[in-house]
Protein backbone atom coordinates (compact mmCIF):
# COMPACT_ATOMS: atom_id res chain seq x y z
CA UNK A 1 0.00 0.00 0.00
CA UNK A 2 2.78 2.35 0.91
CA UNK A 3 4.54 1.65 -2.45
CA UNK A 4 1.35 2.42 -4.39
CA UNK A 5 0.87 5.67 -2.49
CA UNK A 6 4.43 6.82 -3.22
CA UNK A 7 4.00 5.93 -6.92
CA UNK A 8 0.83 8.00 -7.07
CA UNK A 9 2.57 10.93 -5.42
CA UNK A 10 5.48 10.66 -7.90
CA UNK A 11 3.16 10.50 -10.90
CA UNK A 12 1.11 13.45 -9.61
CA UNK A 13 4.33 15.44 -9.23
CA UNK A 14 5.26 14.63 -12.81
CA UNK A 15 1.84 15.76 -13.98
CA UNK A 16 2.21 18.98 -12.02
CA UNK A 17 5.54 19.67 -13.80
CA UNK A 18 3.89 19.10 -17.18
CA UNK A 19 1.14 21.59 -16.25
CA UNK A 20 3.70 24.17 -15.12
CA UNK A 21 5.61 23.66 -18.38
CA UNK A 22 2.58 24.81 -20.35
CA UNK A 23 1.18 21.40 -21.28
CA UNK A 24 -2.01 21.71 -19.22
CA UNK A 25 -4.29 21.02 -22.18
CA UNK A 26 -2.38 17.84 -23.12
CA UNK A 27 -2.67 16.55 -19.55
CA UNK A 28 -6.40 17.22 -19.54
CA UNK A 29 -6.95 15.52 -22.89
CA UNK A 30 -5.03 12.41 -22.00
CA UNK A 31 -6.68 12.03 -18.59
CA UNK A 32 -10.19 12.42 -20.05
CA UNK A 33 -9.62 10.34 -23.17
CA UNK A 34 -10.41 6.69 -23.88
CA UNK A 35 -8.36 5.38 -20.99
CA UNK A 36 -10.83 6.10 -18.24
CA UNK A 37 -11.36 2.42 -17.57
CA UNK A 38 -7.72 1.89 -16.58
CA UNK A 39 -6.59 1.99 -12.95
CA UNK A 40 -5.44 5.40 -11.70
CA UNK A 41 -1.72 4.62 -11.74
CA UNK A 42 -1.76 3.00 -15.18
CA UNK A 43 -3.81 5.86 -16.55
CA UNK A 44 -1.24 8.43 -15.36
CA UNK A 45 1.69 6.34 -16.61
CA UNK A 46 0.08 6.00 -20.04
CA UNK A 47 -0.62 9.75 -20.16
CA UNK A 48 2.96 10.69 -19.35
CA UNK A 49 4.32 8.28 -21.95
CA UNK A 50 1.99 9.70 -24.57
CA UNK A 51 3.07 13.28 -23.80
CA UNK A 52 6.76 12.34 -23.92
CA UNK A 53 6.28 10.72 -27.33
CA UNK A 54 4.56 13.86 -28.59
CA UNK A 55 7.39 16.05 -27.30
CA UNK A 56 9.98 13.82 -28.98
CA UNK A 57 8.11 14.11 -32.28
CA UNK A 58 8.00 17.90 -31.90
CA UNK A 59 11.74 18.04 -31.21
CA UNK A 60 12.47 15.85 -34.23
CA UNK A 61 10.32 18.06 -36.46
CA UNK A 62 12.13 21.17 -35.24
CA UNK A 63 15.51 19.53 -35.94
CA UNK A 64 14.43 18.56 -39.46
CA UNK A 65 13.31 22.13 -40.23
CA UNK A 66 16.53 23.61 -38.84
CA UNK A 67 18.63 21.17 -40.88
CA UNK A 68 16.79 22.08 -44.06
CA UNK A 69 17.28 25.80 -43.46
CA UNK A 70 20.97 25.29 -42.70
CA UNK A 71 21.56 23.37 -45.93
CA UNK A 72 19.52 25.84 -48.01
CA UNK A 73 21.28 28.99 -46.87
CA UNK A 74 24.84 27.68 -46.50
CA UNK A 75 24.90 25.51 -49.64
CA UNK A 76 22.74 27.21 -52.31
CA UNK A 77 22.35 25.37 -55.61
CA UNK A 78 25.17 25.97 -58.12
CA UNK A 79 24.19 28.69 -60.59
CA UNK A 80 26.77 28.08 -63.37
CA UNK A 81 26.73 31.86 -64.00
CA UNK A 82 23.06 31.75 -64.94
CA UNK A 83 20.88 34.37 -63.20
CA UNK A 84 17.68 33.38 -61.45
CA UNK A 85 15.53 34.19 -64.45
CA UNK A 86 17.49 31.67 -66.54
CA UNK A 87 19.19 34.21 -68.82
CA UNK A 88 22.92 33.48 -69.37
CA UNK A 89 25.38 36.05 -68.04
CA UNK A 90 26.78 38.40 -70.70
CA UNK A 91 30.26 37.88 -72.11
CA UNK A 92 32.48 40.93 -71.63
CA UNK A 93 35.27 41.63 -74.12
CA UNK A 94 37.86 44.40 -73.69
CA UNK A 95 39.89 45.27 -76.78
CA UNK A 96 43.14 46.77 -75.49
CA UNK A 97 45.29 48.72 -77.90
CA UNK A 98 46.93 52.10 -78.54
CA UNK A 99 46.13 54.99 -80.86
CA UNK A 100 46.51 54.42 -84.62
CA UNK A 101 46.89 50.65 -84.30
CA UNK A 102 43.87 49.48 -86.29
CA UNK A 103 41.73 49.33 -83.17
CA UNK A 104 38.80 51.25 -84.70
CA UNK A 105 38.69 48.74 -87.55
CA UNK A 106 38.97 45.79 -85.15
CA UNK A 107 36.23 47.31 -83.01
CA UNK A 108 33.95 47.37 -86.04
CA UNK A 109 34.47 43.64 -86.56
CA UNK A 110 32.69 43.25 -83.23
CA UNK A 111 30.31 46.20 -83.40
CA UNK A 112 28.59 44.92 -86.55
CA UNK A 113 27.79 41.56 -84.95
CA UNK A 114 24.06 41.41 -84.07
CA UNK A 115 24.79 39.92 -80.63
CA UNK A 116 27.21 42.66 -79.57
CA UNK A 117 26.71 45.91 -77.70
CA UNK A 118 29.84 47.93 -78.49
CA UNK A 119 31.30 51.19 -77.21
CA UNK A 120 34.40 52.84 -78.61
CA UNK A 121 36.72 54.43 -76.04
CA UNK A 122 34.19 55.52 -73.41
CA UNK A 123 37.15 56.53 -71.19
CA UNK A 124 37.68 59.50 -73.52
CA UNK A 125 35.21 61.28 -71.24
CA UNK A 126 37.41 60.59 -68.20
CA UNK A 127 40.53 61.98 -69.86
CA UNK A 128 38.78 65.08 -71.18
CA UNK A 129 37.22 65.84 -67.79
CA UNK A 130 40.38 65.16 -65.74
CA UNK A 131 42.79 66.67 -68.23
CA UNK A 132 45.36 67.82 -65.65
CA UNK A 133 46.06 64.29 -64.41
CA UNK A 134 48.53 61.68 -65.65
CA UNK A 135 47.68 58.43 -67.43
CA UNK A 136 48.74 56.43 -64.37
CA UNK A 137 46.55 58.44 -61.99
CA UNK A 138 43.58 58.09 -64.34
CA UNK A 139 43.90 54.30 -64.55
CA UNK A 140 41.54 53.76 -61.59
CA UNK A 141 38.82 56.09 -62.88
CA UNK A 142 39.03 54.52 -66.35
CA UNK A 143 38.82 51.02 -64.90
CA UNK A 144 35.77 51.91 -62.80
CA UNK A 145 34.01 53.43 -65.80
CA UNK A 146 34.71 50.38 -67.97
CA UNK A 147 33.36 48.08 -65.24
CA UNK A 148 30.14 50.08 -65.03
CA UNK A 149 29.73 49.96 -68.81
CA UNK A 150 30.16 46.18 -68.77
CA UNK A 151 27.37 46.03 -66.16
CA UNK A 152 25.20 48.36 -68.29
CA UNK A 153 25.19 50.97 -65.52
CA UNK A 154 25.46 54.16 -67.55
CA UNK A 155 24.94 56.41 -64.52
CA UNK A 156 28.75 56.34 -64.32
CA UNK A 157 28.73 59.06 -66.99
CA UNK A 158 27.03 61.47 -64.56
CA UNK A 159 30.49 62.49 -63.36
CA UNK A 160 31.71 63.32 -66.86
CA UNK A 161 28.73 64.54 -68.87
CA UNK A 162 25.89 67.04 -68.55
CA UNK A 163 22.62 65.87 -67.03
CA UNK A 164 20.91 67.12 -70.21
CA UNK A 165 22.94 64.77 -72.40
CA UNK A 166 21.64 62.85 -75.38
CA UNK A 167 22.90 59.56 -76.78
CA UNK A 168 24.85 61.56 -79.37
CA UNK A 169 26.93 63.19 -76.61
CA UNK A 170 28.70 59.87 -76.09
CA UNK A 171 32.13 59.78 -77.75
CA UNK A 172 31.97 58.11 -81.18
CA UNK A 173 28.48 56.77 -80.41
CA UNK A 174 27.70 56.40 -84.12
CA UNK A 175 30.34 53.65 -84.45
CA UNK A 176 28.12 51.39 -82.34
CA UNK A 177 25.64 49.42 -84.45
CA UNK A 178 23.78 48.66 -81.19
CA UNK A 179 23.03 52.37 -80.72
CA UNK A 180 21.77 52.62 -84.30
CA UNK A 181 19.20 49.80 -84.04
CA UNK A 182 16.32 48.81 -81.71
CA UNK A 183 15.74 49.54 -78.92
CA UNK A 184 18.09 52.55 -79.20
CA UNK A 185 16.96 53.64 -82.67
CA UNK A 186 14.13 52.29 -84.81
CA UNK A 187 15.35 53.37 -88.26
CA UNK A 188 17.46 50.25 -88.82
CA UNK A 189 16.94 46.60 -87.96
CA UNK A 190 19.16 44.78 -85.49
CA UNK A 191 20.76 42.57 -88.11
CA UNK A 192 21.72 45.35 -90.52
CA UNK A 193 25.29 46.36 -91.31
CA UNK A 194 25.05 50.06 -90.41
CA UNK A 195 27.52 52.76 -91.40
CA UNK A 196 28.38 55.47 -88.91
CA UNK A 197 27.35 58.17 -91.41
CA UNK A 198 23.83 56.75 -91.79
CA UNK A 199 23.51 56.23 -88.06
CA UNK A 200 24.56 59.81 -87.31
CA UNK A 201 21.96 61.14 -89.72
CA UNK A 202 19.01 59.11 -88.43
CA UNK A 203 19.61 58.45 -84.72
CA UNK A 204 21.35 61.50 -83.22
CA UNK A 205 18.37 62.84 -81.24
CA UNK A 206 17.74 59.77 -79.09
CA UNK A 207 17.80 60.24 -75.28
CA UNK A 208 20.85 59.02 -73.36
CA UNK A 209 18.68 56.54 -71.42
CA UNK A 210 18.55 54.45 -74.61
CA UNK A 211 22.22 53.52 -74.12
CA UNK A 212 21.55 51.58 -70.92
CA UNK A 213 18.28 50.18 -72.25
CA UNK A 214 20.00 48.80 -75.33
CA UNK A 215 22.99 47.45 -73.42
CA UNK A 216 20.79 45.23 -71.27
CA UNK A 217 19.39 43.41 -74.31
CA UNK A 218 22.70 41.96 -75.60
CA UNK A 219 24.56 38.75 -74.81
CA UNK A 220 28.00 40.28 -75.50
CA UNK A 221 29.32 43.66 -74.38
CA UNK A 222 32.51 44.83 -76.10
CA UNK A 223 34.55 47.88 -75.17
CA UNK A 224 37.56 49.16 -77.13
CA UNK A 225 40.06 51.18 -75.08
CA UNK A 226 43.45 52.80 -75.73
CA UNK A 227 43.87 54.36 -72.27
CA UNK A 228 45.28 51.41 -70.32
CA UNK A 229 49.05 51.01 -70.07
CA UNK A 230 49.22 48.21 -67.51
CA UNK A 231 47.35 44.89 -67.64
CA UNK A 232 47.66 44.44 -63.88
CA UNK A 233 45.33 47.41 -63.39
CA UNK A 234 42.63 45.15 -64.82
CA UNK A 235 43.18 42.24 -62.43
CA UNK A 236 40.30 43.35 -60.15
CA UNK A 237 37.95 43.16 -63.15
CA UNK A 238 39.27 39.76 -64.15
CA UNK A 239 38.57 38.41 -60.65
CA UNK A 240 35.24 40.20 -60.27
CA UNK A 241 32.49 37.51 -60.00
CA UNK A 242 29.95 39.86 -61.60
CA UNK A 243 31.98 39.97 -64.84
CA UNK A 244 32.83 37.37 -67.46
CA UNK A 245 35.79 39.27 -68.89
CA UNK A 246 38.14 38.35 -71.72
CA UNK A 247 40.89 40.54 -73.18
CA UNK A 248 41.97 40.95 -76.80
CA UNK A 249 45.31 42.74 -76.93
CA UNK A 250 45.73 44.34 -80.35
CA UNK A 251 49.20 45.45 -81.47
CA UNK A 252 50.62 46.93 -84.68
CA UNK A 253 54.08 47.49 -86.16
CA UNK A 254 55.42 50.56 -84.27
CA UNK A 255 56.76 52.04 -87.51
CA UNK A 256 53.27 52.03 -89.01
CA UNK A 257 51.84 53.48 -85.77
CA UNK A 258 54.44 56.26 -85.83
CA UNK A 259 53.63 57.19 -89.42
CA UNK A 260 49.89 57.25 -88.72
CA UNK A 261 50.42 59.40 -85.61
CA UNK A 262 52.33 61.93 -87.73
CA UNK A 263 49.17 62.36 -89.81
CA UNK A 264 46.94 62.91 -86.77
CA UNK A 265 49.03 65.14 -84.48
CA UNK A 266 46.19 67.62 -83.91
CA UNK A 267 43.59 64.93 -83.14
CA UNK A 268 45.93 63.24 -80.65
CA UNK A 269 47.23 66.41 -78.96
CA UNK A 270 45.19 66.11 -75.73
CA UNK A 271 45.95 62.41 -75.32
CA UNK A 272 49.65 62.89 -76.03
CA UNK A 273 49.85 65.63 -73.40
CA UNK A 274 48.38 63.32 -70.76
CA UNK A 275 50.66 60.44 -71.76
CA UNK A 276 53.74 62.67 -71.55
CA UNK A 277 52.75 64.69 -68.46
CA UNK A 278 54.79 62.58 -66.03
CA UNK A 279 57.78 62.29 -68.42
CA UNK A 280 60.50 64.67 -69.48
CA UNK A 281 59.60 66.35 -72.77
CA UNK A 282 62.33 66.75 -75.38
CA UNK A 283 60.88 68.95 -78.11
CA UNK A 284 61.33 67.31 -81.51
CA UNK A 285 62.04 63.97 -79.82
CA UNK A 286 58.64 63.94 -78.11
CA UNK A 287 57.01 61.82 -80.80
CA UNK A 288 59.68 59.14 -80.27
CA UNK A 289 59.40 59.39 -76.49
CA UNK A 290 55.66 58.83 -76.81
CA UNK A 291 56.28 55.76 -78.96
CA UNK A 292 58.73 54.44 -76.37
CA UNK A 293 56.06 54.67 -73.65
CA UNK A 294 53.48 52.94 -75.87
CA UNK A 295 55.89 50.18 -76.90
CA UNK A 296 56.96 49.57 -73.32
CA UNK A 297 53.33 49.23 -72.25
CA UNK A 298 52.71 46.62 -74.98
CA UNK A 299 55.72 44.62 -73.78
CA UNK A 300 54.55 44.66 -70.18
CA UNK A 301 50.95 43.79 -71.05
CA UNK A 302 52.00 40.95 -73.33
CA UNK A 303 54.31 39.47 -70.70
CA UNK A 304 51.63 39.79 -68.00
CA UNK A 305 49.01 38.19 -70.24
CA UNK A 306 50.98 35.31 -71.71
CA UNK A 307 54.42 34.68 -70.21
CA UNK A 308 53.76 35.28 -66.52
CA UNK A 309 50.00 35.09 -66.47
CA UNK A 310 48.14 34.35 -63.20
CA UNK A 311 45.75 31.39 -63.17
CA UNK A 312 42.65 33.59 -63.55
CA UNK A 313 43.93 34.77 -66.96
CA UNK A 314 44.01 31.25 -68.42
CA UNK A 315 42.10 31.22 -71.73
CA UNK A 316 41.08 34.85 -71.19
CA UNK A 317 43.89 36.72 -72.96
CA UNK A 318 44.52 36.82 -76.70
CA UNK A 319 47.21 38.88 -78.43
CA UNK A 320 46.42 39.75 -82.05
CA UNK A 321 48.60 41.61 -84.56
CA UNK A 322 46.78 44.01 -86.86
CA UNK A 323 48.93 42.82 -89.79
CA UNK A 324 47.67 39.26 -89.29
CA UNK A 325 44.08 40.51 -89.47
CA UNK A 326 44.55 42.34 -92.78
CA UNK A 327 46.48 39.40 -94.30
CA UNK A 328 43.86 36.82 -93.37
CA UNK A 329 40.76 38.78 -92.36
CA UNK A 330 38.33 35.88 -92.38
CA UNK A 331 40.62 33.49 -90.49
CA UNK A 332 41.66 36.02 -87.84
CA UNK A 333 38.13 37.33 -87.37
CA UNK A 334 36.95 33.73 -86.93
CA UNK A 335 39.68 33.21 -84.31
CA UNK A 336 38.64 36.30 -82.35
CA UNK A 337 34.97 35.32 -82.58
CA UNK A 338 35.72 31.85 -81.21
CA UNK A 339 37.61 33.46 -78.35
CA UNK A 340 34.66 35.77 -77.70
CA UNK A 341 32.09 32.94 -78.09
CA UNK A 342 30.43 34.53 -81.12
CA UNK A 343 29.07 32.89 -84.26
CA UNK A 344 30.61 34.08 -87.56
CA UNK A 345 27.53 34.37 -89.77
CA UNK A 346 27.71 34.16 -93.59
CA UNK A 347 26.52 37.77 -93.81
CA UNK A 348 29.37 38.95 -91.59
CA UNK A 349 31.89 36.89 -93.53
CA UNK A 350 30.83 38.63 -96.73
CA UNK A 351 31.04 42.05 -95.08
CA UNK A 352 34.51 41.37 -93.62
CA UNK A 353 35.79 40.27 -97.01
CA UNK A 354 34.35 43.31 -98.77
CA UNK A 355 35.59 45.84 -96.25
CA UNK A 356 39.16 44.54 -96.45
CA UNK A 357 39.31 44.12 -100.24
CA UNK A 358 38.17 47.54 -101.47
CA UNK A 359 40.01 50.41 -103.12
CA UNK A 360 39.92 52.98 -100.32
CA UNK A 361 43.06 54.44 -98.71
CA UNK A 362 41.77 54.58 -95.12
CA UNK A 363 42.72 58.25 -94.95
CA UNK A 364 39.96 59.54 -92.64
CA UNK A 365 40.55 59.26 -88.90
CA UNK A 366 38.08 56.90 -87.15
CA UNK A 367 36.11 56.36 -90.40
CA UNK A 368 35.97 52.69 -91.36
CA UNK A 369 35.13 52.06 -95.01
CA UNK A 370 36.03 49.57 -97.68
CA UNK A 371 39.77 49.61 -98.33
CA UNK A 372 42.70 47.59 -99.59
CA UNK A 373 43.65 46.75 -96.02
CA UNK A 374 46.83 44.86 -96.82
CA UNK A 375 48.26 47.66 -98.97
CA UNK A 376 47.24 50.38 -96.53
CA UNK A 377 48.96 48.55 -93.65
CA UNK A 378 52.26 48.62 -95.56
CA UNK A 379 52.04 52.19 -96.88
CA UNK A 380 54.53 53.48 -94.30
CA UNK A 381 57.35 51.59 -96.05
CA UNK A 382 57.01 53.83 -99.10
CA UNK A 383 56.59 57.11 -97.22
CA UNK A 384 58.51 57.14 -93.93
CA UNK A 385 62.16 58.31 -94.18
CA UNK A 386 64.62 55.64 -93.14
CA UNK A 387 66.17 57.97 -90.52
CA UNK A 388 62.83 58.05 -88.69
CA UNK A 389 62.47 54.29 -89.03
CA UNK A 390 65.84 53.83 -87.30
CA UNK A 391 64.78 56.05 -84.40
CA UNK A 392 61.49 54.20 -83.95
CA UNK A 393 63.29 50.85 -84.06
CA UNK A 394 65.72 52.13 -81.44
CA UNK A 395 63.03 53.08 -78.89
CA UNK A 396 60.73 50.10 -79.70
CA UNK A 397 63.26 47.30 -80.31
CA UNK A 398 62.14 45.20 -77.31
CA UNK A 399 58.51 45.34 -78.40
CA UNK A 400 59.35 44.53 -82.01
CA UNK A 401 61.47 41.54 -81.03
CA UNK A 402 58.84 40.22 -78.63
CA UNK A 403 55.81 40.76 -80.89
CA UNK A 404 57.44 39.49 -84.07
CA UNK A 405 58.36 42.51 -86.23
CA UNK A 406 61.58 42.31 -88.26
CA UNK A 407 64.00 45.23 -87.97
CA UNK A 408 65.06 46.97 -91.16
CA UNK A 409 68.81 47.33 -91.68
CA UNK A 410 68.82 49.63 -94.70
CA UNK A 411 66.73 51.77 -96.99
CA UNK A 412 67.05 49.06 -99.64
CA UNK A 413 65.35 46.57 -97.31
CA UNK A 414 62.66 49.14 -96.59
CA UNK A 415 61.78 49.49 -100.27
CA UNK A 416 61.97 45.76 -100.99
CA UNK A 417 58.29 44.85 -100.62
CA UNK A 418 59.07 41.17 -101.13
CA UNK A 419 60.84 41.20 -97.74
CA UNK A 420 58.32 40.08 -95.16
CA UNK A 421 58.66 42.07 -91.94
CA UNK A 422 56.22 39.89 -89.99
CA UNK A 423 57.80 37.00 -88.10
CA UNK A 424 55.57 33.96 -87.52
CA UNK A 425 54.36 33.58 -83.94
CA UNK A 426 54.35 30.23 -82.15
CA UNK A 427 50.85 28.86 -81.66
CA UNK A 428 51.58 28.43 -77.96
CA UNK A 429 52.01 32.17 -77.66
Amino acid sequence: MGGGTSTQISLKASLQKEIEAGHKEEVRETLTGNIGTLPWTQRITWSLATMMKRRRVQVLLILVVLSFLLIHFHFPPCSNNVPAEGKPSPVHILILSSWRSGSSFTGQLFSQHPSVFYLMEPAWHVWVTMYQSTAKVLHMAVRDLVRSVFLCDMSVFDAYMSSERKMSNLFQWETSRALCSPPACEFFSRGDIISSANCKTMCSKRPFSKVEEACKTYSHIVVKEVRFFDLKVLYPLLTDPSLNLKIIHLVRDPRAVFRSRENTVAELKYDTNIVMRSHKRRGEMESYDTMQIICKSHVEMYKAGSQAAPSFLKDRYLMVRYEDIVREPLAKTAEMYRFAELHFTPELQTWVHNITHGKGQGAQTFVIGSRDAMRVSQAWRKILPFQKIEKVQDVCKDAMDLLGYRLLQSEEEQKDMSLDLLIAQNSSE
